[in-house]
Order: structure tokens, then C-alpha cells, then sequence
């Protein structure tokens, strides 16, 4: 079974900057991807960026130039560099790891941690 286990969360001024971390622990075979995702109070969960092992990059349209996302393969570890924070980037933050093999896809979770900017 895989862990997840996030660190780096809290509160933050609006233009200040928070930078999250996640470990990824257990049996991982077929490693593709590890990224974040956020979810606020009455609304969906949504990507926020994620990156494959090949070091591929995807981002949020509202985070592009903002979030910057950057793993360590050898530790299965992933961060987030968030810089020019808005109180709109308060929500829950979830580390996400995918697998995949032909056909199937398998997806793991943090346990979230809560970043609130606010002045």
C-alpha cells in the first residue's frame, strides 16, 4: 500500500509564498506521475500541477507563472513552490501519485493539508 505524507502547509499573507512537500512510502511499481490537487469548501476538486517521472509539467490556468511544481525520482517526493499566493488558492491540498500499466490506472492520496492566505 502506498503512504503519502505532506508537510509545508499554513497560513500565508496574499503575495507571500509556501512551499509543500510530499513523500511518497511503500510498494510502488509502475510509477507515472505525482502532482497536487485542492479542493475548497462547495466546490470540486481540481488540479493544481502535477509531474511526470520523464519531468513533463501540467499547471492550473489560475496557477501558471505562480505554482511551481519539482520532484525527487530517488525519494518518490514531490513540492510545490507557491509564490504570489491569493486568498483564492485557499483550500485543502492533496498530494496525488498515479500508476499505470497498459489499461489501468491506480491513484493514491495525501491526507491533505490546509493552506489559508488571508491578510
Amino acid at each position: 500500500q502506498v503512504q503519502l505524507v505532506e508537510s509545508g502547509g499554513g497560513l500565508a499573507q496574499p503575495g507571500g509564498s509556501l512551499r509543500l512537500s510530499c513523500a511518497a512510502s511503500g510498494i510502488i511499481f509502475n510509477l507515472r506521475a505525482m502532482g497536487w490537487y485542492r479542493q475548497a469548501p462547495g466546490k470540486q476538486r481540481e488540479l493544481v500541477a502535477k509531474i511526470t517521472m520523464s519531468g513533463t509539467t501540467d499547471y492550473a490556468g489560475s496557477v501558471k507563472g505562480r505554482f511551481a511544481i519539482s520532484r525527487d525520482n530517488p525519494k518518490n517526493t514531490v513540492y510545490l513552490q507557491m509564490n504570489s499566493l491569493k486568498p483564492e488558492d485557499t483550500a485543502v491540498y492533496y498530494c496525488n501519485l498515479v500508476t499505470v500499466r497498459p489499461g489501468f490506472e491506480n491513484t493514491y492520496w495525501g491526507q491533505g493539508t490546509q493552506v489559508t492566505v488571508s491578510s
